[in-house]
């Protein structure tokens, strides 16, 4: 991959035409989308064919694995899911979803699905390993990031979440836990479990509650600009290093995120500051990115003033942060988990249940 320094430093004005002509392109990526999630990959590789190395994480809902192919000896994150656990959250129909939005979707600052198999107990989704680390345990270990820096993480989910619109997607849980950072320092949106396929608006309650728009909890039903309020949320904690709305009675949490009031630390500049009151509107018909020229009113405001966003989105900006990442298989950048041996069962459970996973 070639950098080129200059691009960071060119003054660029991002003007309406240049948005046409990237709606254009994004129009092309589209019908592959849809061409994609109408004619579903059939894989034919099973969990035995890689090489379980260790555990990445473990959430609530699944562990997370980097394992290594048999054949190729390339690197996945292999998130393994029990079926047992999905049928009893009654979230099947949300985890079928979520194969099919994943293995459709095709985009630079969006984690892919390369594989997809199942055994007697387990569901697996493997996943790119993107070895940089979570956006999380950056933000942890630095305190909070530097402008430039979390300016450039915010322009690639800028354009990850224009292209998931476009497609009809909606995310509903942009955190930074689920932002990867890759060897190369760009990132990568994850974590499709919560996503959803939206022709004008949808009613369900779920997310991170640090996160949710004022919509959602209001079970008023939303679209597209609750990932907008979850970016404005994102650029905050980036800067500050703590999200604008907290508290520990979720009920005190939700007045904070209606009334829509925060103070913005004195590391904001006016600029990011405008941006993130423009996200972080209580409305959302008055929210940036909902207007009149969607996304335009985000990807033109002053503070993306110098960026160049055709740079970035092919890779050639010089990323202000590049992790240590010493071999494909390294996971300093990980923290470490318990060691989790995966069950094993002569019989198939809920077969019928996931015949078509």
């Amino acid at each position: 991959m070639t950098f080129d320094k200059r691009q960071s430093s060119k003054a660029n004005i991002y003007t309406y035409d240049l948005q046409i002509n990237h709606k254009r392109y994004l129009d092309v990526l589209k019908q592959d989308f849809v061409k994609n999630y109408s004619n579903p990959i059939i894989y034919s590789k099973s969990v035995n064919d890689f090489d379980l190395i260790q555990a990445l994480g473990c959430g609530s809902f699944g562990t997370v694995f980097l394992v290594r192919d048999k054949v190729t000896f390339v690197y996945y994150a292999m998130k393994a899911i029990e079926k047992s656990n999905v049928i009893k959250k009654k979230c099947l129909k949300q985890v079928l979803l979520e194969k099919r939005i994943l293995q459709s979707v095709n985009f630079a600052f969006v984690i892919t699905l390369d594989f997809c198999c199942k055994d007697n107990l387990y569901i697996y989704f493997l996943l790119s390993y993107e070895g940089g680390g979570e956006l999380f345990a950056l933000i942890r270990k630095l305190g909070s990031l530097s402008e430039s820096l979390t300016h450039f993480y915010t322009a690639q989910i800028v354009l990850a979440l224009e292209y998931l619109h476009h497609c009809s997607i909606i995310h509903r849980d942009v955190k930074p836990e689920n932002i990867l950072i890759n060897e190369s320092g760009y990132i990568k949106l994850a974590d499709f479990g919560f996503s959803k396929i939206v022709k004008s608006r949808t009613w369900t309650i779920c997310g991170t509650p640090e996160y949710l728009a004022p919509e959602i909890v209001m079970s008023k039903g939303y679209s597209y600009p609750v990932d907008w309020w979850a970016l404005g949320v994102l650029i905050y904690e980036m800067n500050a290093g703590y999200p604008p709305f907290y508290s520990s009675d979720t009920m005190k949490l939700y007045e904070k995120v209606f009334a829509g009031q925060f103070k913005t630390p004195d590391t904001m500049t006016p600029q990011c500051k405008s941006l993130v009151k423009g996200l972080l509107e209580v409305d959302p018909t008055k929210r940036l990115g909902s207007l009149k020229t969607g996304v335009y009113d985000i990807k033109g405001h002053p503070w993306f003033n110098d960026t160049n966003w055709d740079a970035i989105l092919h890779h050639k900006m010089l990323p202000p942060f590049i992790p240590i990442f010493k071999n494909p298989g390294d996971t300093g950048n990980f923290r470490k988990v318990d060691d989790f041996i995966l069950k094993r069962a002569d019989q198939c459970l809920f077969e019928k249940e996931f015949e078509n996973f």
